[in-house]
């Protein structure tokens, strides 16, 4: 089957190239690389094309004939949305709409990636489908605009459909060391440079988080099986870890005690978040979860290789 990945040199999209590769998939990815990098696919067999999601004749060129459509691309990160509002809305929301309309046009079914941002400042937990949406940053509203024209391409034109609500996914391929990097990697690559960890606010802060192996494994399934679902699903597994948990853990790992300096906390973020997974179990019951403590281990690993490989550069 032909299936076409928006955003596919990300971190994400990177490890589901790989699996979707391995099912024997014929693999388009569509990236602009503002984020993503074409290293993450080195040794993938994949068609690379280098276009923007609103690049509305290059989307519809990278669809055509297309099984299924995997829609990764965006403008990721609260904070970067807080500073451009706009830019996060165009790629997001107009993006996520030239998608729709070039894999209307050819019949492919679509995957869209959402986000556990969109649940914002309502206090329910754990956080269901069902509940009202209240979000709290410009990139939380974009996620929510895309989701809804998702649903409403399949309510109107029978157009098949899963959108997922991904809940803070970390893992190999995840970038650290810049501003807007997640909590996971900006912890690891810190502790494995000797740098203090940097917790906005007192860590006491929750969040599901989600292995990308995980992740990949239920995003493939859904392609190989054409899953739709007339609703968002949550995609993570109904666990919750503070910061502080979070960093306990990590010093376990690593063998010693880890420096933390704590900031104020930021705009657009929110106190506490973990996944209702009835929604997920029904639709895809034989996913593994892969444990935090196991899913630390392969990301501290592959980190590691980063920060040796930045050790040789500046010795050389």
């Amino acid at each position: 089957m032909k299936v076409v990945v928006t955003g596919g040199a990300g971190f994400i999209g990177a490890n589901l190239c790989r699996e979707l590769v391995r099912r024997r998939a014929h693999v388009v990815v569509l990236d602009d690389l503002s984020t993503g990098r074409s290293s993450n696919l080195d040794g993938i067999d994949v068609e690379l094309r280098v276009h923007s999601v609103l690049d509305r004749d290059a989307v519809m060129e990278a669809c055509a004939g297309a099984d299924s459509v995997v829609h990764l691309a965006a403008v990721p990160s609260v904070q970067r949305s807080l500073l451009d509002p706009r830019r996060s809305h165009d790629v997001n929301v107009t993006g996520t709409l030239e998608v729709l309309e070039a894999a209307n046009a050819t019949g492919a079914h679509v995957v869209i990636a959402s986000s556990s941002s969109v649940y914002g400042l309502n206090p329910v937990l754990p956080k269901s489908e069902e509940m009202t949406c209240r979000p709290a940053s410009p990139y939380a509203s974009s996620k929510l605009a895309a989701e809804s024209y998702a649903l409403s391409f399949q309510h109107c034109f029978g157009l098949p459909c899963t959108v997922f609500r991904f809940f803070n996914v970390f893992g190999p391929h995840q970038l650290p060391g810049h501003p807007y990097a997640a909590v996971v990697p900006s912890f690891i690559w810190a502790a494995l440079r000797g740098e203090p960890l940097v917790v906005f606010g007192d860590g006491n802060q929750s969040r599901d988080f989600t292995f990308v192996g995980s992740v990949v494994d239920v995003l493939a399934d859904c392609v190989t099986r054409t899953v739709s679902c007339a609703g968002p699903v949550n995609l993570a597994f109904g666990t919750r870890t503070s910061l502080n948990d979070l960093i306990f853990m990590l010093s376990a790992l690593l063998g010693r005690e880890l420096d933390v300096v704590h900031h104020p906390v930021r705009n657009g973020d929110i106190r506490h978040s973990q996944a209702s997974t009835a929604a997920l179990r029904e639709l895809f019951p034989y996913i593994h979860r892969v444990s935090l403590e196991e899913a630390l281990c392969r990301t501290i690993e592959w980190m590691e290789a980063l920060v040796t490989a930045e050790i040789s550069r500046s010795s050389a």
